[in-house]
């Protein structure tokens, strides 16, 4: 399927999808009347055979419950591709309602929203209607820790190449993207497995290192295959074989209450273990070009020694754990062999082996998952461009530009340019006519330019800025704080910046607004002089046509753009198109 038509291929997938879960759901209904048959037929053929003696009625009972475990097991397998299945119908669903810009239900990442930010709350990175909201793919906590790190902090843009790259490529993937995606979904693997484990890594061994626990479990099963012997050869009566015994058991109780700790810690984890093993499964089988997509991919291991098979034996052992669930396979289990001992040793030799690689599991799953989200905002969006990182200070060159969260059939797109340090463009018009919508589009798009992504023009190029904005400024009765107190504050932190020569690019809507118009213009005024003694550059929407003036004093430096309105049959209509001059 082209990558240039999303909404086809989600359509193709759902169709071949959905012929697969009525596949599926046939299989299970046939399945489930296989199982009921087998199991009868063992019944009856006991209850038949048993006049013709107990060998011919076991034996046919014993292969006919065979038959019918094999059919509850390819139920089980059936019943897993169906959930697995649906999952993949809620994705391509949900990628259909994205491209229709119906994101509500997805997410909002309100609580990732900073107290103070140079830009996050300006330019809605956060909440209803956010780009957070609108982009973010990620399942796992770390992987959503990640891409909330990437929309927060830029990076140098040495590293923003090799992400472009990985995301091209992730891009061209977009069913393995969603396989992965349908394996986290399994169930989400949160902050706490990996806390739990690390938590658990980080503990003393228990048994392994003391040489009384070494020797216990070497002696407690041969002790009991030796009663085993000895009443076998009649030298113990049934008496006293049952009561020593008991006496086994009761000891294995009592070592059982040591490994209790970390089996209860980790049995919380065994469900999202496996959705961890299969993730990593699936990245580790799949062949990629880019360095940084074989550099996490590395980080799993290869062969028999990859994170999952690792992953699976730690499930496996927790797994035998849980067999004091079965009392009738625990209790010989531990009369015997002290089970839970046995397993004891398994968990600690695996924390020795592994404890070093574990959190680079985390971290390089999270990664994968906050790249492959970024490809999938290029798929669904092919015409967007990936922006060129330029060497030069200050520069932001947008040819056809627009807000990534406005819908293609209503956004109107803008070209704009600032070349060189120091350059201050200022932005007049009326209310409604596009100057702060204008300001955010400019705003977002660095900040999806410095994550390497796409960004939603046709051409962009951009040096390494780090955005800075007033825009959306609120009290806070906490703190005692009135909005032109508010600010104020972030306008001081804006001076600040610039003054230590951070490469900051600053977007500034209607500033000092909580003052009169005198004394707003003259700060205003004095605000843009002060912010071109330091050479920074950016973009000031305002009301105040008065501030257009500094043009003539600065016409090197200070440039008027604006948006303005037109009346057409006795009503106003606003085109949200950027021109020249003053408005």
């Amino acid at each position: 399927m082209p990558i240039s038509d999303p909404i086809t291929y989600y359509s193709s997938r759902l169709s071949h999808l959905n012929g697969l879960d009525k596949i599926l759901i046939k299989n299970k209904k046939r399945l489930a009347l296989l199982r009921l048959v087998s199991f009868l037929a063992a019944i009856i053929s006991f209850i038949y055979l048993i006049r013709f003696g107990w060998v011919p009625a076991i034996s046919a009972t014993v292969l006919l419950l065979t038959v019918f475990g094999y059919f509850v097991s390819r139920d089980l397998q059936n019943s897993e591709m169906l959930d697995h299945n649906r999952l993949l119908l809620k994705i391509n669903n949900d990628e259909l309602e994205f491209l229709n810009h119906k994101f509500s239900d997805n997410p909002d990442g309100a609580e990732w929203q900073p107290e103070l930010h140079p830009y996050a709350v300006d330019l809605d990175i956060f909440g209803r209607a956010s780009l957070y909201q609108y982009i973010n793919r990620t399942i796992s906590e770390r992987g959503n820790k990640t891409l909330v790190s990437r929309l927060l902090n830029p990076f140098d843009k040495e590293r923003i190449p090799e992400q472009q790259q990985a995301v091209r490529e992730l891009s061209g993937k977009t069913e393995w993207r969603q396989q992965l995606q349908a394996y986290g979904l399994q169930e989400r693997i949160t902050i706490r497995t990996e806390e739990n484990i690390l938590s658990w890594i980080s503990e003393p061994e228990t048994f392994s290192d003391k040489p009384i626990w070494k020797l216990t479990r070497i002696v407690f099963p041969v002790i009991s295959l030796m009663l085993l012997l000895l009443y076998i050869i009649n030298i113990l009566n049934q008496g006293q074989f049952l009561f020593l015994l008991v006496v086994q058991l009761m000891i294995a109780m009592g070592i059982s209450k040591k490994v209790l700790p970390a089996h209860s810690r980790l049995n919380k984890i065994t469900a999202e273990l496996n959705s961890f093993s299969n993730s990593m499964a699936w990245i580790e089988k799949e062949e990629f070009q880019s360095k940084l997509l074989q550099e996490l991919q590395d980080k799993f291991g290869q062969g028999n020694k990859n994170a999952s098979q690792k992953i699976k034996q730690l499930k496996k052992i927790l797994d035998r754990l849980d067999y004091k669930l079965n009392p009738l396979v625990y209790i010989p289990l531990s009369t015997f062999f002290c089970w839970d001992l046995q397993q004891a040793f398994q968990l600690e030799k695996w924390k020795k082996e592994k404890s070093d690689e574990t959190t680079n599991w985390f971290n390089s799953l999270g990664e994968i998952e906050a790249i492959s989200s970024i490809a999938n905002l290029h798929f669904n969006h092919p015409a967007w461009c990936f922006p060129v990182i330029k060497n030069e200070a200050a520069i932001l060159d947008a040819e056809e530009m627009g807000h990534p969260l406005i819908p293609g059939n209503k956004r109107v797109n803008n070209s704009f340019s600032s070349d060189g340090t120091g350059k201050i463009t200022i932005v007049t018009g009326s209310n409604m006519a596009g100057k702060s919508t204008f300001l955010r589009s400019i705003g977002v798009n660095i900040v999806l330019a410095m994550m390497g992504a796409p960004v939603c023009a046709k051409e962009f190029s951009v040096s390494e800025f780090k955005v800075m904005s007033s825009m959306r400024v609120t009290d806070n009765l906490e703190e005692n704080t009135s909005t032109f107190y508010a600010e104020l504050k972030k306008l001081k932190h804006i001076i600040e910046s610039v003054q230590t020569q951070e490469n900051i690019f600053f977007l500034l809507d209607e500033i000092l607004r909580g003052t009169n118009s005198s004394d707003r213009h003259t700060g205003s005024v004095a605000l843009i002089r002060q912010l071109l003694k330091y050479k920074t550059s950016g973009i000031i929407a305002t009301h105040d046509l008065g501030l257009s003036e500094l043009e003539k004093d600065y016409p090197d430096k200070v440039s008027n753009y604006h948006f303005d309105v037109q009346v057409e049959n006795e009503e106003l209509f606003f085109d949200y198109k950027l021109k020249e001059g003053v408005c």
